[in-house]
C-alpha cells in the first residue's frame, strides 16, 4: 500500500487538493456518471494525496479500493515505447532504420491514392517507414475506430488489431502487409496501431515474447506485480468492471470484471492491452521522474528518457499543425509529441497551467497520467468509462492540482 506524506511537506496545499475529492464526488461519482475513481498526487518522489471513491462494480456494489485493477488501454503505449528504447540502448537498432529491416513483408507497402477494400490504388511512399515513425505516430498507419477513411474501414472489415481467440501480433503484421498506408511516412501525425507494431518489434529484436520482455525488463525490477495483459484468476475479484456512455448519456456495462474479455488472450497489444493498478503505474511514473532509475534499479538511461520526452514534431510544431484525424488521448493545441509520449510545449496555447515539458498520455477508459519534471510532480487518475473524451478529467485535474502548489 502507498505510504503518504502530508501535502504541506512537499509544498502542496491539502485544502486545495481536497477539492479533487469534492469535484469528482459531486460532479461524477455521486450522479453516476462514472462508477468510481482513484486519484494519486505525488511530489518530490513522495505520494501525498490519494482519493478513492465510488465502486469498482456497480451491479455488485463492490467498493473501489487502492488495489483495484484497471484496463489502462493506451497508457500501455509509454511502457511499450520505453521497452523498445531499452533495446535501442543496447545498439540493436537505430531510430531511422526502415521497419522492413525487421518486417520484410512490409518492404513494398504502398500509399493509398484511390479505391476501397479490397481494391486499392496505391503509389510508392516518398520514403520508407522508420522505427522513429512508429514511435511518433507518423507511420501512415491508422486505427479502425477513427471512421475517417477507406483504410480504417478495411481495418474494421478485417478486424485488424482486435483481440479474438487465437489472434496474435503476427496475424496483425500479416494483415497490415496487405493494406495501404494512409499517407507517406513522416508527412503527418495520425493515432494508430503503431505502438502495437512496436510490441512486435520488441519480440523480433529481443527474441522474447512481449509479455516476457516487459516482465523481465520493467515490471519485475519496478515491483509492478499487478501489471500484465491478462487478469489472473486469483486477482479477478480486484478487477474493476468497465462501463461506457451510450447515446442516452447512460452508463452501461462494457466489460464485466468478473467475466472479462481480458482473460486467456493471445494478442498482446503493446498499444492498448495492459491492465494495472494505481500503485504499479506510480512505480513506473516514479522511475520516469527520477530519470530512469528507482531505488537503485536502472530501467533506462536518463539521456534516453530525456530524448524520448522532447518534442520530435518537425520544426517544433504542435499537434494542431501536424496531426490529422479527430481523436487521440490528447488535446492538440500547445502539445507536441516525442517517442511514445505527448508533452506540453505551450501551456498558454494549451489553456491549462501545467509546466512546459510535462509529458503524459491517457487510455480509452478515461485513465490518465502526467509527469511534470519542473515541479517534480506525478498525477495519476484511474476510472473505467469509455470513451475517454466523454469528460475533460485531465484539464479539470490540472486546474485543481496546480492550484495547490505553494
Amino acid at each position: 500500500m502507498l505510504q503518504l506524506v502530508t501535502p504541506e511537506s512537499v509544498g502542496l496545499d491539502s485544502g486545495q487538493l481536497a477539492r479533487v475529492t469534492e469535484h469528482l464526488g459531486k460532479r461524477y461519482v455521486g450522479p453516476g456518471k462514472i462508477p468510481g475513481s482513484i486519484t494519486l498526487v505525488a511530489r518530490r518522489g513522495q505520494a501525498c494525496f490519494l482519493d478513492i471513491q465510488g465502486q469498482r462494480d456497480v451491479a455488485r456494489g463492490t467498493p473501489m479500493t487502492e488495489d483495484s485493477i484497471f484496463r489502462i488501454y493506451s497508457m500501455s503505449k509509454p511502457i511499450t515505447s520505453l521497452a523498445l528504447m531499452t533495446l535501442h540502448e543496447r545498439g540493436l537498432f537505430s531510430l531511422d532504420d526502415p521497419v522492413h529491416r525487421f518486417i520484410p513483408a512490409w518492404r513494398n507497402l504502398g500509399v493509398w491514392t484511390a479505391g476501397s477494400y479490397p481494391l486499392f490504388a496505391t503509389a510508392p511512399p516518398k520514403r520508407p517507414m522508420t522505427i522513429r515513425d512508429l514511435l511518433m505516430h507518423t507511420s501512415g498507419l491508422t486505427y479502425d475506430f477513427l471512421r475517417a477513411t477507406n483504410i480504417d474501414y478495411a481495418y474494421r472489415k478485417l478486424q485488424v488489431g482486435n483481440p479474438q481467440p487465437g489472434y496474435t501480433l503476427q496475424h496483425m503484421i500479416d494483415q497490415l502487409a496487405q493494406l495501404p498506408l494512409e499517407f507517406s511516412p513522416g508527412e503527418r501525425w495520425n493515432y494508430s496501431l503503431a505502438t502495437d507494431v512496436l510490441g512486435y518489434l520488441v519480440e523480433v529484436i529481443s527474441g522474447q515474447s512481449l509479455p516476457d520482455y516487459l516482465r523481465a525488463t520493467i515490471f519485475e525490477p519496478l515491483g509492478m506485480v499487478d501489471t500484465s495483459f491478462n487478469i489472473e484468476p486469483d486477482k479477478a475479484v480486484r478487477f474493476a468492471s468497465c462501463y461506457e456512455r451510450n447515446l442516452k448519456k447512460e452508463m452501461v456495462l462494457n466489460d464485466d470484471g468478473q467475466d472479462s474479455r481480458f482473460t486467456n488472450r493471445s494478442f498482446f497489444s503493446g498499444g492498448g492491452g495492459l491492465i494495472s493498478t494505481v500503485g504499479d503505474y506510480y512505480r513506473f511514473c516514479q522511475m520516469l521522474l527520477a530519470g530512469g532509475t528507482v531505488d537503485g534499479v536502472r530501467i533506462i538511461g536518463s539521456r534516453t528518457l530525456d530524448f524520448m520526452t522532447r518534442n520530435h514534431l518537425p520544426g517544433g510544431a504542435d499537434m494542431t499543425e501536424f496531426a490529422t484525424g479527430g481523436f487521440s488521448e490528447s488535446e492538440y493545441a500547445g502539445v507536441g509529441f516525442g517517442l511514445g509520449f505527448a508533452m506540453k510545449v505551450d501551456p498558454v496555447r494549451n489553456g491549462y497551467p501545467g509546466s512546459t515539458g510535462s509529458y503524459f498520455w491517457g487510455g480509452l477508459a478515461s485513465t490518465l497520467f502526467w509527469v511534470d519534471p519542473v515541479e517534480e510532480l506525478v498525477v495519476i487518475f484511474m476510472t473505467q468509462l469509455m470513451p475517454s473524451r466523454t469528460f475533460n478529467f485531465r484539464g479539470q485535474l490540472e486546474n485543481i492540482v496546480y492550484g495547490a502548489l505553494r
